[in-house]
This record gives C-alpha cells, sequence and structure tokens, in this order.
C-alpha cells in the first residue's frame, strides 16, 4: 500500500471541487495536488504531476472524463482515473468499463464511500458505487447475456487462466495483463475467450462480472 495518495480533481464545478478537495484532506495520507475545471488543464497537469488518481468528472468543457481517461492510458501514464459523475446510465457504465476505468462513483454517494473509491482506485483495486456494482452481478440490471454456472472457477479454468482472471479482478486491461505475464495483449484476448467459452459467459462485461464476484475465491488460490 502506498503511503501517501496524491490526488487530482477535475470538475468544471468549483464549489463542487472545494467539497471533495476538503473532504480527502481531512483523510490521513490523502492530498490533493491540483484542480483542474476542464479537460485540457487535467490532462496536462496529470501529465506534468503524475498523480496515483485522477478524479474525473464525465461532463467537462474541452475534453470530457473519457477523453481525459484514454489519453492518460495511450501515453502509459501512471495515473488511475476515477469517475466522478452523476450519470447513472448503464451505456456511459458499460463504456467506462470497456475502456479500463478502474473506479465509477456517483456523485450522490457518501463522503466515505468517494475516499474508499480512491483508495482502493491507488493501490490497485477496482471500485464502482454500490448502486452501480450492483449492475455486475447476474440479475443486477446489465444487459449482457448469460452468466458462468455454479462452481468453483479453478476447476473449469487452467493456473494461467485463473491468473489472469485475478488480474481481470484487480481492474487491470488486456494490455496490461499482458505487461504483468509477458505476453502479447492479443494472447490475453484469446485466453478471455476461451475462459467465456468454458464458463458459459456471453457479454462484453460478463468475464468482468464472474472475475468480481468470485475476487475473494482468487485471492484465496
Amino acid at each position: 500500500m502506498i503511503d501517501e495518495i496524491r490526488i487530482l480533481l477535475a470538475d468544471d464545478h468549483p464549489i463542487v471541487r472545494k467539497g471533495l478537495r476538503i473532504t480527502l484532506e481531512e483523510e490521513a495520507g490523502l492530498r490533493v495536488v491540483a484542480e483542474a475545471e476542464d479537460g485540457e488543464t487535467a490532462l496536462a497537469l496529470t501529465k506534468q504531476l503524475l498523480p496515483a488518481v485522477a478524479v474525473l468528472d464525465i461532463d467537462m468543457p474541452k475534453r470530457d472524463g473519457f477523453g481525459v481517461a484514454r489519453e492518460i492510458r495511450r501515453q502509459g501514464l501512471p495515473t488511475k482515473p476515477l469517475f466522478l459523475t452523476l450519470h447513472k446510465d448503464e451505456d456511459l457504465f458499460r463504456a467506462a468499463l470497456e475502456l479500463g476505468i478502474p473506479g465509477y462513483i456517483l456523485k450522490d454517494s457518501a463522503m466515505q464511500e468517494i475516499v474508499a473509491g480512491v483508495r482502493a482506485v491507488a493501490n490497485g483495486q477496482p471500485y464502482f458505487s454500490s448502486a452501480m456494482a450492483a449492475r455486475l452481478l447476474p440479475g443486477g440490471g446489465m444487459s449482457a447475456k448469460g452468466h458462468a454456472s455454479s462452481g468453483p472457477a479453478a476447476s473449469r479454468l487452467t493456473p494461467t487462466e485463473n491468473q489472469i482472471l485475478r488480474l481481470i479482478a484487480s481492474g487491470q486491461s488486456s494490455k496490461e495483463i499482458g505487461d504483468t505475464l509477458s505476453i502479447h495483449y492479443r494472447t490475453v484476448e484469446n485466453h478471455r475467450t476461451n475462459m467465456c467459452r468454458k464458463l458459459g459467459l456471453e457479454g462484453a462485461n460478463a468475464l468482468l462480472r464472474f472475475a468480481l464476484q468470485h475476487r475473494s475465491d482468487l485471492e484465496g488460490e
């Protein structure tokens, strides 16, 4: 676990930024190093300061949160993007997952949840508002078809596939998993396809839902 979590706040509403800053800096080990009122400024400050977490509103002038997050990933910056938004729209949430955003928190969440989300994302763990996380579980509202049959994941997957599943649960993208395991990201994608077939999963985010649902079992292996 890192000693101090350096944070960038990006939101075009100064009152929102002020409230977040006060709340976050009351917590031990959290420090807001910069604020931005638009996406271009957020990206420039992220490149300059390399904070651990960039808390991004989705709707911002000049460049939205998705645009900032894509550039952070494209440029290989170590900063983890976390969306803090009013949007409960399922399509936006799915798009964030597909982009590999490790945190998605609603602005109407309790401040304790926002703090917990920042800490989790900074330490390499995905974090979603409880209202959104419920949609990742079977029957929770996400429109992807199918879910895995019962039984431990390890019994149906190879050791490599279980290792990849653990990394998926930690919020890593296929490229990041490839870098971790020193294999090509397309090889990771092939493994993901085979895992979905073995587990009876269908839909763009079904494997992530399964990984999160079985995270405690995977960590114990």
